[in-house]
């Protein structure tokens, strides 16, 4: 199976030196609890739109990924979230990956990138993207 992946890294400033899977989960606990304020707000079911998906855990997946399976199936069909770890220059560098099955549609892609920035953002952590750009979120020096 061929992923596209793109990744949050964590890096010197960010909130956290590594996360989680249950750190990761709960940001999207946190994600969906947002928009549905935002929702209530306006008067619409918005949590529904911005949050399309059902999280499920595979027995295979323990303690290193989840699947966000689609709740309507003709727009969104699954994403895969997990946690990692990578050498770079003698040091450990943790990292959160967000990838696309090849059965992935648009509008997966489009929740992953949204998905990805808020992520980064509430990590400040540096996101490379599914089109290998860079995006610091961290805070960086003058």
């Amino acid at each position: 199976m061929k992923l596209q992946s793109a990744y949050i890294y964590f890096v010197e400033g960010s909130t956290a030196t590594h996360a989680s899977i249950d750190d990761v989960k709960a940001k999207f606990t946190r994600y969906v609890e947002m928009t549905s304020k935002t929702g209530q707000q306006l008067g619409w079911t918005y949590a529904d739109a911005a949050f399309p998906y059902t999280v499920e855990e595979r027995p295979e997946g323990k303690d290193s990924w989840f699947l966000l399976k689609g709740k309507d199936p003709d727009m969104y069909k699954a994403i895969i979230v997990g946690v990692g770890l990578t050498e770079e220059n003698g040091k450990e560098k943790h990292y959160v990956q967000i990838s696309l099955p090849e059965s992935a549609t648009h509008g997966d892609k489009n929740k992953a990138n949204e998905y990805c920035r808020y992520l980064a953002r509430t990590f400040k952590a540096e996101l490379h993207l599914f089109n290998n750009r860079v995006q610091y979120f961290q805070p960086r020096k003058p």
